[in-house]
């Protein structure tokens, strides 16, 4: 009966022993998750900060837009904030209209990504100070609609048809009402988009010089620079291709500061 008590009275310890393995175990990953939210808190009050100063920018460029939405990526967020150097963070705008020739050029989204940014633990915390990036490149996209209106043309309609801008509009020509269709070259000049409408065609366009002179005149009328909206964050344009939903604008941008606050 005696040597039959000794396996009980040692299992106690090793029972003792695997509880406080566990309880060493679930205060780890309680101190973990405790981490990563404190990271977490810590990078949602970073995106507000970067997300006023933003707006800031936007509104110095007399542009409008809705509030900005930032999401700074990287784990764990506190090293970069001990570092003052972050390595992306992405910034998307919608709603964004600016004042061209009296008209409102929409662009109904701007996906900006900043990279390698330098921001001092003071300049979060309080609001004030350089937030600046090594490279910013910036997609977004100008609608059909707002070119339309630059054009200024009854009844004219721009589009996209395999890769490319294509209009069609009603036109007068020698008192017939025809249909115009064409396709335009759309190339980037001195940061303005240029739009040129070389081959328009019409049919039951009447055999005549001067019908096709119409024509000539039409396609020269439409063809234009389209000045953009000044984009925030010193962007300059650098390609435009159209899209089903409308002209796709790529911009990029070396060292500027993605915030106006001084």
């Amino acid at each position: 009966m005696v040597a039959e008590a000794y396996p009980a009275y040692e299992e106690r310890p090793r029972r003792r022993g695997r509880k406080v393995l566990v309880t060493f175990v679930v205060l780890l990953l309680v101190l973990a998750g405790l981490l990563v939210v404190a990271d977490r808190v810590a990078a949602g009050v970073a995106e507000r900060t970067i997300a006023d100063q933003v707006k800031q920018e936007v509104a110095k460029q007399n542009a409008q837009s809705s509030a900005p939405k930032v999401q700074v990526s990287g784990f764990p967020f506190l090293t970069q904030v001990l570092a003052g150097k972050y390595q992306h963070i992405s910034i998307v705008l919608t709603d964004v209209q600016g004042p061209v020739q009296g008209q409102a050029v929409s662009v109904p989204r701007l996906d900006v990504d900043a990279r390698n940014v330098r921001a001092s633990l003071d300049t979060l915390r309080s609001g004030q100070g350089d937030v600046v990036a090594e490279r910013v490149d910036g997609v977004g996209t100008i609608t059909y609609d707002s070119l339309a209106k630059l054009l200024d043309r009854p009844g004219l309609t721009l589009g996209e048809r395999g890769g490319k801008l294509v209009v069609t509009a009603p036109v007068d020509v020698l008192g017939v009402k025809l249909t115009v269709n064409g396709i335009a070259e759309v190339t980037v000049n001195n940061g303005k988009v240029a739009l040129r409408f070389n081959d328009l065609t019409a049919e039951g366009l009447p055999n005549l010089p001067l019908a096709r002179q119409v024509l000539t005149n039409y396609a020269k009328g439409i063809s234009i620079d389209v000045p953009l909206p000044k984009l925030p964050f010193q962007l300059n344009v650098r390609k435009v291709e159209p899209k089903p939903e409308g002209l796709t604008v790529t911009a990029d941008a070396r060292d500027v500061p993605i915030n106006s606050v001084g």
